[in-house]
């Protein structure tokens, strides 16, 4: 197997410009019909080298989400700055998923150690893990962020799983990849710690921070004209400000996931719960934390955070 071959890019890729491209790809598939032949992912690593945070956006980004103002960059604010990088891959003519209409499924977070605003960062991405799912194929999105001054160590290293519904590839078994969340059919709500009240706004100010201003988080036209009935929120918002809540188990280094399993409409009543279990000496170990539909108890994601020191 060859190994990926490196594409460093001059500048962190416009988002905006990447959804146009998206779309202009997805209308010449819907003319031509699907590509055929072997079905394989691209085979290279796109990198920016001394990416700098905006200490104004940043500000933004912990206000919105709930973080405590630091000159830390919170685990959530380094995926934003890490997405475009990411969907510059899969934004590639021989990557073989659609990128508009892809399913957020889950997320696998390692902050290994601080990384500061003044920093600049070096960003890499590619893709991994083409499998088949029940309703379609899944894709893992690796990015991985290292300090431009440092050793090269990684400090922060995200895994975005994600789904495109209903896109069956040649020599994939369908049956082959996981079949979604367990268990949430006998999900019964707990006390909640937590209420949260998402307006319609939500989506739109969240894509004022992370850049990320896919139609079907932005209003209820743009995202009925891609097949939704109303806007939803960001996945990554709600998991984000689910981080934000947790507190006393974020160290200095410690994992984060999150999966995703029913959409939040806007507006939005969201419950949530953290529980947080201390080790044997008294330190706070691991939080998990689940958030729910506050009137019909239907559940929209879960996840943990875990100390890693």
């Amino acid at each position: 197997m060859s190994q990926p071959q490196p594409v460093i890019l001059g500048e962190l890729p416009s988002l905006s410009k990447l959804y146009v491209n998206a779309a202009a790809t997805a209308a010449r598939r819907r003319v031509l019909g699907p590509s055929t032949g072997k079905q394989k992912l691209p085979s290279v690593i796109h990198e920016v080298r001394g990416v700098r945070a905006d200490v104004g956006n940043l500000t933004a980004y912990q206000h919105l989400v709930g973080e405590t103002a630091s000159d830390v960059l919170p685990a959530g604010f380094i995926h934003a700055l890490a997405f475009p990088v990411s969907m510059s891959v899969m934004n590639r003519d021989d990557f073989p998923l659609p990128l508009l209409g892809m399913i957020h499924l889950k997320n696998h977070v390692e902050q290994r150690a601080p990384v500061l605003f003044t920093e600049a960062l070096d960003i890499r991405s590619w893709t991994e893990n083409l499998s088949g799912h029940r309703a379609g194929t899944q894709v893992d999105i690796v990015a991985e962020v290292r300090s431009g001054s440092s050793t090269g160590d990684v400090r922060w290293r995200g895994v975005s799983t994600y789904l495109a519904k209903g896109v069956f590839l040649p020599g994939i078994d369908k049956a082959g990849g996981p079949n979604g969340a367990a268990g949430s059919k006998d999900f019964s709500p707990p006390v909640p710690t937590a209420l949260w009240k998402l307006g319609l706004d939500t989506g739109r100010n969240y894509a004022a921070v992370s850049g990320d201003f896919n139609p079907i988080h932005l209003s209820v036209l743009s995202a009925k004209a891609l097949g939704l009935r109303g806007s939803i929120a960001h996945g990554m918002y709600l998991a984000s400000r689910a981080l934000a809540d947790v507190g006393a188990v974020k160290s200095d280094a410690f994992t984060w996931d999150v999966a995703f399993e029913a959409p939040v409409f806007l507006p939005a009543r969201v419950a949530l719960d953290i529980a947080t279990v201390q080790t044997d000496d008294g330190e706070w170990g691991r939080s998990d934390y689940v958030a729910w539909n506050h009137r019909s108890g239907r559940r929209h994601f879960s996840g943990s955070v875990a100390s890693l020191g």
